[in-house]
């Protein structure tokens, strides 16, 4: 805690600090103080506060903390899985579920730390989470997702996923992982009951997610709508992420996936969806009066996707929240936020040109976009202005890959690179430190984790 005319923490000497405010503001040499979790000043140079501590940003871009809209991350468990590795998104699923459904409390715990550890050496200082796999006698997996955050002290807003139509139904889950509507709703509400927090600097938010429209029922949407507007928490799914999922809802429901997220309930600004990669032009505005939000997943769409490229810049010319997703690790098994801004910078400028995209869109939607799909987007995350969470990532620029980057280190910190974090900060506090994990126990949670690993791919 700061004594009187102090700041707890000054993050100082910048090259630039990218603050992504309501005015863009951008500080060469600028500062960034942290006082009890929040931003309590951002400046030029020569007007530092007293501090407490000081991490230095010499030579290095300033940015809001990430934020990751979209991911599964137990899949970490299951990186690069060989059979799974050349087949499609349906065909890739039913390829690793029966593998999934060894899922347990320890591996969720385990796959947690180890998936946000990851996304914080990459920049990323809050991250959701969609853990729909909840296989009978494996425990309480979001409540070990959440002590994993807790002890690193990432900002967490894990999701209560859910499947309730199995295979035997017309689904593509097996029995072993699916549960019916009045089990996952009494989850639901205890979930919210035991860790959501309203309050404003949260660390800990839950949200209601049914995994998808072919893998629950549409009385589970429904019903999943209602409790999510009763407790005032959010609502996520994944929506319109392959062509076989439009084949899928006209043969079922008699409308495309999109209608069917309006039908049951959920075109609403509660919502944000995963992937969206293929609306057509009425849906793209439709999404966009409703306010549903959308977790873009480039490195994932590119990676297991049918060859499609989320219409981005069409999503925010008609108003629709976007923020960035890396995705499950069985997908793109890299959880890096740099990664995802990037590919989507590169996506971007394939689909609509070079004049379309840039790399102050790609960090907008990683911080600002990221905020607004978790709604949190009025002043508290996504950007570095007094009263904000104390969230902060400080990138180099420097050494060989940035020579003769010397106009624009925006821009440069995109084009160039790859970069990791040097400082990585939530809070206030650092979780990473001059590129190392500050937090201990590292090699002791990575043996438990490949154990873990092992147990989950051995042959059945």
């Amino acid at each position: 805690m700061a004594t009187e005319g102090t700041v707890d923490l000054l993050v100082a000497g910048a090259r630039l600090v990218a603050t992504v405010d309501d005015d863009r503001r951008e500080v060469p040499g600028g500062w960034v103080a942290i006082t009890d979790g929040l931003v309590s000043g951002v400046g030029p140079p020569g007007e530092e506060p007293a501090a407490e501590r000081v991490l230095r940003a010499d030579g290095c871009l300033v940015t809001p903390g990430l934020v990751n809209t979209h991911h599964h991350i137990y899949q970490n468990l299951t990186r690069a899985h060989g059979p799974a590795t050349r087949a499609t998104l349906f065909d890739w699923l039913t390829t690793l579920y029966p593998l999934w459904s060894r899922l347990d409390e320890e591996a969720a715990y385990l796959s947690a730390w180890v998936g946000l550890a990851e996304l914080a050496l990459g920049g990323c200082t809050t991250s959701t989470d969609h853990l729909y796999v909840h296989p009978r006698g494996g425990g309480d997996l979001i409540t070990a997702e959440v002590r994993a955050a807790q002890e690193l002290g990432f900002r967490f807003h894990p999701t209560r996923g859910s499947m309730s139509l199995s295979e035997k139904d017309g689904g593509l889950p097996p029995d072993s992982v699916v549960q019916d509507d009045d089990e996952v709703l009494a989850d639901s509400e205890r979930l919210v009951g035991l860790h959501h927090d309203p309050s404003w600097g949260a660390m800990v938010r839950i949200a209601l997610a049914p995994c998808s429209p072919f893998s629950v029922t549409p009385g589970l949407m429904v019903a999943t709508a209602e409790l999510a507007e009763r407790l005032n928490v959010r609502l996520h799914t994944h929506l319109a992420e392959d062509p076989d999922e439009d084949t899928f809802a006209m043969e079922t429901f008699g409308r495309r996936t999109i209608e069917q997220f309006e039908e049951v309930g959920w075109g609403s600004d509660r919502s944000w969806v995963a992937h969206c990669i293929y609306p057509n032009a009425e849906e793209v505005a439709r999404l966009g009066r409703w306010g549903t939000g959308v977790a873009h997943c480039p490195s994932s769409n590119m990676m297991i996707g049918g060859g499609g490229i989320a219409p981005v810049a069409d999503y925010r010319a008609a108003g629709v929240p976007v923020g960035l997703g890396c995705d499950g690790s069985a997908s793109t098994d890299s959880a890096s936020l740099w990664m995802e801004a990037r590919n989507a910078l590169l996506l971007g400028r394939m689909r609509g040109g070079p004049a379309s995209t840039g790399a102050r869109d790609a960090l907008e939607i990683a911080t600002r976009g990221g905020a607004a799909c978790l709604g949190r987007d009025d002043g508290e995350l996504g950007q570095l202005a007094v009263g904000a969470v104390g969230d902060l990532v400080c990138w180099p620029l420097e050494g060989i890959a940035f020579a003769g980057a010397i106009t624009d280190p925006v821009e440069a910190w995109l084009r160039c690179g790859p970069v990791s974090a040097r400082h990585t900060v939530v809070a206030g506090r650092p979780l990473v430190e001059d590129g190392g994990l500050t937090a201990p126990g590292v090699e002791d949670v990575l043996a438990r984790h490949a154990v873990a690993a092992e147990r989950m791919q051995a042959p059945a």
